[in-house]
């Protein structure tokens, strides 16, 4: 059986200036199919195009399996994202080693966002959306970033607690600045996440980001959030697609 909802994907959720953040979309695809997937799995979510903001968008869902489609997709399949469940030993490498919430902020200090961002709006990490999570990824100089959050009320479903697709979306960029977006701008190509747990809103986070590979144009990371007593809650890796920004503005 196959269930059908319509995602519309609001201006504040966008990552490039005029399409969605990837992992606020993927969160949307894998969290779906996370719901009724088989136990011992995790959604991975493959993004096809740049998600279009502002138009009607079908997420259909079945057993083993979900998708993002549009007639306004720019891709000619209407397909915007797709996702399969796969082993959750796929991610048994996307532990990132934490820091504690004091190293994170000064970690904060030193992202290299607030000075040269490619895609400022971003929802995520982008200093130019007041709507956003507005984390800041630091380097540590060893490969891995950290940032602090605390995440909002409206980010919190009715019991409470963070809604998934925000978690997706916190993992999201902290994987991306392990990377250097300055030097080396990428958009997010494919994701894999298992939420362990949810935190209630407010609750104080430490998100971490590690780079695992490069190759070509793709590079893979991974990222890991922790709860304000170092448990932790989701973790996810990623493949980033290297880019010009100027075909996003």
């Amino acid at each position: 059986m196959t269930t059908r909802e319509v995602l519309r994907i609001a201006p504040r959720f966008r990552g490039p200036a005029h399409s969605g953040n990837g992992g606020y979309v993927a969160g949307h695809v894998g969290t779906a199919l996370a719901a009724v997937a088989d136990d011992g799995t995790v959604p991975r979510v493959r993004l096809m195009v740049p998600p279009p903001m502002e138009v009607d968008l079908d997420l259909l869902v079945s057993s083993d399996s979900a998708q993002l489609a549009g007639a306004e997709s720019p891709a000619a399949s209407g397909v915007v994202a797709k996702a399969i469940a796969v082993a959750a030993a796929t991610l048994d490498h996307a532990t990132v080693d934490p820091v504690g919430p004091d190293e994170a902020r000064t970690a904060e200090a030193q992202y290299k966002g607030l000075v040269k961002h490619p895609f400022p709006g971003c929802f995520v990490c982008g200093p130019a959306n007041a709507e956003g999570l507005r984390l800041r990824p630091g380097p540590l100089g060893d490969g891995r970033t950290a940032c602090t959050w605390h995440p909002s009320t409206d980010l919190a479903a009715e019991d409470g607690l963070v809604d998934p697709v925000f978690l997706w979306a916190a993992l999201d960029c902290p994987g991306g600045w392990a990377i250097d977006l300055e030097g080396r701008p990428s958009v997010l190509g494919q994701m894999s996440a298992c939420i362990d747990a949810r935190p209630p809103a407010g609750e104080a986070c430490v998100v971490m980001g590690r780079i695992l590979s490069e190759d070509g144009r793709k590079t893979r990371t991974a990222s890991t959030l922790y709860d304000s007593d170092g448990r932790v809650l989701a973790r996810a890796q990623h493949t980033w697609i290297l880019v010009d920004p100027a075909l996003f503005s």
